[in-house]
């Protein structure tokens, strides 16, 4: 009954402001929690020494060139962040599509949730598969086709709420 009341009491407006509001909040907080977490190693020296480290690298198979790490096994600690970052905004995005639920968001601003939840949970498999636990340099360029991949999945995955809407 309280969920039901909250949902019909605020206007449509100030619903998609609140969630936006947490959203944006839980953000900050995971950025801060992850930054503490991987202390006493500063990740923004981790952040630099990987720009640092991108040199031109062959695409195998290809003729093409492309920015990559010199040595891409050299960055798991900043990975092993990008990894805990990606599935803590995925779970965020799971919280704020319950949250749209109950408040009775539209379909578009779900299907924008959804579109969300399949590329941040997606790329955070991506990454503890390819880079955290990366063998070959190759893997690197795996990653961003996988990335590119999971993209084209979550457009997908909008596209079929949006649909089911009609």
């Amino acid at each position: 009954m309280f969920k039901f009341r909250i949902g019909h009491e605020l206007a449509d407006n100030k619903k998609e402001n609140l969630l936006t509001a947490l959203y944006i909040g839980s953000i900050f907080i995971v950025l801060a929690v992850i930054y503490i977490v991987h202390l006493p190693s500063s990740l923004w020296d981790k952040i630099v020494e990987f720009f640092m480290s991108l040199t031109l690298a062959p695409v195998p198979t290809t003729g093409i060139v492309l920015p990559a790490p010199s040595n891409p096994a050299a960055h798991t600690e900043l990975y092993l962040a990008g990894f805990e970052f990606t599935i803590a905004i995925g779970v965020i995005e799971v919280a704020i599509l319950i949250l749209r639920i109950l408040l009775n968001s539209p379909v578009s601003r779900k299907a924008e949730t959804i579109e969300n939840i399949v590329f941040w949970l997606g790329s955070s498999y991506l990454i503890i598969t390819y880079l955290v636990n990366m063998t070959i340099a190759a893997e690197w360029f795996v990653f961003w086709a996988g990335i590119v991949m999971i993209f084209g999945l979550a457009l997908l995955a909008r596209a079929f709420v949006l649909l089911a809407k009609r």
